[in-house]
């Protein structure tokens, strides 16, 4: 794999693990919250009209392009594993960004999942 790829992979999970943090934050708004009580009809136009879910959405349709750039250089059995680091990074953001607990066994959960990547990227 050459650093071009490894690139794109990188790019394309940190857009998806950013796209989480997004997602998330345009569902925990209060408009939100009070249209999901609601009528259906209400709660889907809250959420398509909430910037932070919309944001998130494109940061995925972004991510998804660059990974059909992989899909087309390696072989997904290779670039799939990578997918995990996603993991990783949603966990470091969610808990600085949003302030959610990292407990012992979500680190080390996490940890575990590094070290899988780091012994597919060996091969």
């Amino acid at each position: 794999m050459n650093a071009k790829v490894l690139a794109l992979i990188l790019v394309s999970v940190s857009l998806s693990a950013l796209a989480q943090i997004a997602l998330k934050s345009g569902m925990a708004s209060g408009r939100v919250q009070e249209a999901l009580s609601a009528h259906p009809v209400r709660a889907a136009l809250a959420v398509a009209g909430t910037p932070q879910v919309v944001f998130g959405l494109l940061l995925y349709a972004l991510g998804a392009v660059l990974w059909l750039l992989v899909l087309a250089r390696i072989d997904v059995s290779l670039a799939y594993p990578f997918v995990g680091l996603g993991f990783v990074l949603t966990m470091v953001l969610g808990f600085t960004l949003l302030g959610e607990p990292v407990g012992s066994a979500r680190l080390t959960g996490t940890l575990l999942v590094t070290a899988g990547v780091f012994l597919v990227a060996r091969t």
